[in-house]
């Protein structure tokens, strides 16, 4: 009999007999690594942990504690669900595609009779529950191209038809479960018997292939996990964001609100909002003068030549807006970069001058199609906090460097963690190989240097350079892209910008395009799903609340109130006739920090007794000595 040599990640090899699969190898290692294996890594591809192997490999059996085998358990339980649904509708439903994302998986579905809602979650459920106790084996096939059209024609699955004749002609695999088929690369669990734990949590609409002029099919999204505490555990969280759901507390809070007569993805900042986004914006010019940065203001139109110059028309017009002026064209911007260099361009430039930095609280406007808005995450109009670095090819490390020092302080400012990634080069891009290659180079240094852990992602970059992408992990350990930076040799050669180098010649400079908070619309809605509302008082739009016992302590509730308002304290009083544990509870539902309440001792002693909004009561104090508290609290950020 023929003997292979299987290569391990330890080093060492093992040799097995000839079509010995990698579950075999798990279980000659021993039986607690094959209950947990469910796929492998055979010469570097994801196969079936079934797969029979023919010859020397190397061998990395995937386990359920990976992502990669998270991924895999979520994908079978992805044609799980199809299967059930299937068994329940047959043919009144067709099946499309079904993925694992992060945190569960969606499958798409087609019909033009039935309508799914989350009251038949249940029976879905329990529906896979059956299958699960019949342990189906999940097998794999190989078939010819064109068998796999009929097939899939003859079970009146015209979306898999679809996606079969876009493929190569060349075998076809597809998977087996009981009486279910599904077009699929795999690799899937060995049977159905695997899945211990899922749930179905919503439905939406969604365009077959993201074409909004293609059928609209359902999505059903769900999750699952190896376990059922690890499942009770993550349902805990989606309840506890659906409380936290920016949009509900943005009302709640009566922070903002979106109008149809307005137009969709547009903002419309309530009093409380607006002083929120004030405060940061504050916060943010503070911080960038601190760092060496020019404030600068670009116009919000920009002639359309000028958008052809920097490549915007020909690789980001489909996101722009246009109107013409006097039979000018004219684009809205989306970005801000362009008026940033015209600004450099305004005078001839030393090699002394460099670094500059210019940074602009810059409202711009995208064409983001009217299925992907989300409350604050998702808009039209927005505001960047963007900044453009024009520096010398010798000065970008230092200056990536910097703005990741940047970085680390303004997001241990409010408590978050982050990971990051480098995005590479698009398919739709500009500049020269050479110079993609010089960004893409100087990003990865600045992050190893800086002793700073990241991943590849392969072709999300912007079209004029590759870049940084920071994202956030807020208090649900979500993750939000919001801070990038994005490094660019090829706009200071288009607009061709030039300094006097020490030898006296004209040199080209490097441009850092970057954001710290990013969109400070995106970034509010992430502050309020992180704090659930409660944000720290240096942020918050209300500090205090002066409530009053009774009317006989009204007029010096009323000289509290006057009082800290002058000082600075961003107050508001509640004098009503109401009980007092009535307005402690509005108070509280409003999320503001402190209740000052006032008796007929404070106004006695001329003190305030405060509250802090989680229900503690400190000790009485004059009104002064509680400006000064809260100065002090707000110090550190400041």
């Amino acid at each position: 009999m023929a003997v292979v040599k299987i290569s391990l990640p330890d080093g060492s090899s093992r040799e097995y007999p000839g079509g010995s699969t990698p579950l075999d190898v798990a279980r000659s290692i021993g039986e607690r690594l094959a209950r947990q294996s469910v796929a492998a890594s055979l010469n570097g591809r994801l196969v079936d942990i079934q797969t029979p192997i023919e010859k020397d490999a190397r061998l990395e059996l995937v386990t359920l504690s990976s992502a990669e085998g998270l991924e895999v358990y979520r994908h079978s339980t992805a044609h799980l669900m199809a299967h059930a649904v299937k068994s329940l509708y047959g043919r009144d439903v067709q099946v499309t595609i079904g993925p694992a994302i992060e945190n569960g998986f969606y499958y798409d579905f087609f019909s033009d009779n039935h309508i799914f809602t989350p009251e038949e979650f249940e029976i879905i459920e329990q529906k896979m529950a059956d299958l699960v106790k019949a342990d189906l084996p999940i097998t794999r096939e190989v078939v010819p191209r064109d068998e796999a059209i009929r097939m899939f024609r003859e079970m009146g699955e015209k979306f898999k038809v679809e996606l079969i004749e876009d493929l190569p002609d060349e075998p076809i695999s597809i998977y087996r479960q009981g009486d279910f088929v599904d077009l699929c690369r795999g690799p899937h669990l060995s049977s159905t018997g695997y899945i211990k734990a899922f749930k179905l949590t919503s439905v939406a609409g969604a365009y077959w292939r993201g074409d909004e002029s293609r059928p609209m099919l359902q999505r059903i999204y769900a999750t699952a996990f190896p376990d059922a505490k690890e499942l009770r555990n993550h349902l805990r969280k989606i309840e506890e964001a659906r409380k936290r759901d920016h949009r509900k507390l943005g009302k709640e809070l009566d922070l903002f609100s979106f109008s149809e007569e307005a137009g969709a993805g547009l903002v419309i900042w309530h009093p409380k909002g607006a002083l929120l986004r004030t405060l940061l914006e504050d916060f943010e010019r503070r911080e960038h003068l601190r760092r060496g940065y020019d404030i600068v203001m670009g116009p919000q139109l920009l002639r359309t030549d000028l958008w052809k110059t920097s490549g915007h028309y020909e690789n980001y017009r489909d996101n722009m807006y246009f109107t013409e002026v006097e039979g000018q064209s004219y684009g809205i911007k989306p970005m801000n970069c362009l008026a940033h260099m015209l600004i450099y361009k305004s005078r001839i430039r030393s090699y002394r001058d460099l670094p500059l930095r210019y940074f602009e609280l810059g409202t711009v406007h995208r064409h983001e199609k009217s299925g992907v808005l989300h409350g604050l995450l998702r808009v039209r109009g927005f505001t960047q906090d963007d900044a453009h670095i024009l520096c010398t090819p010798e000065q970008l490390d230092g200056e990536i460097k910097g703005v990741l020092e940047f970085v680390r302080d303004v997001m241990g400012i409010f408590g978050f963690e982050y990971e990051l990634e480098i995005s590479t080069r698009p398919e739709k891009s500009i500049g020269t190989e050479e110079d993609w290659e010089r960004a893409t180079s100087a990003l990865m240094s600045a992050l190893r240097d800086s002793g700073l852990p990241y991943e590849i992602n392969e072709g999300d970059g912007a079209f004029y350079g590759p870049k940084i992408d920071i994202k956030l992990k807020d208090a649900l350990d979500r993750k939000w892209q919001c801070a990038t930076i994005q490094c660019d040799f090829t706009l200071p050669e288009r607009f061709d910008l030039t300094y006097v180098g020490k030898n006296g010649e004209k040199q080209r400079p490097v441009m850092v395009h970057r954001v710290i908070l990013g969109a400070i619309e995106r970034f509010i809605g992430v502050l309020i799903e992180h704090f659930a509302g409660n944000f720290p008082l240096w942020i918050s739009p209300v500090q205090a609340t002066v409530l009053n016992v009774t009317d006989q302590q009204a007029e010096y509730a009323e000289e509290v109130y006057r009082f800290l308002r002058n000082e600075g304290i961003r107050v508001q009083k509640d004098l009503r006739n109401e009980k007092l544990g009535f307005k402690i509870r509005e108070a509280q539902m409003e999320k503001v920090p402190y209740m000052l309440v006032i008796g007929d001792r404070e106004k006695e002693n001329g003190t305030i007794t405060p509250r802090y909004r989680s229900g503690k009561n400190l000790d009485s104090m004059t009104p002064a000595e509680f400006a000064r508290v809260v100065r002090d609290e707000c110090r550190q950020y400041h």
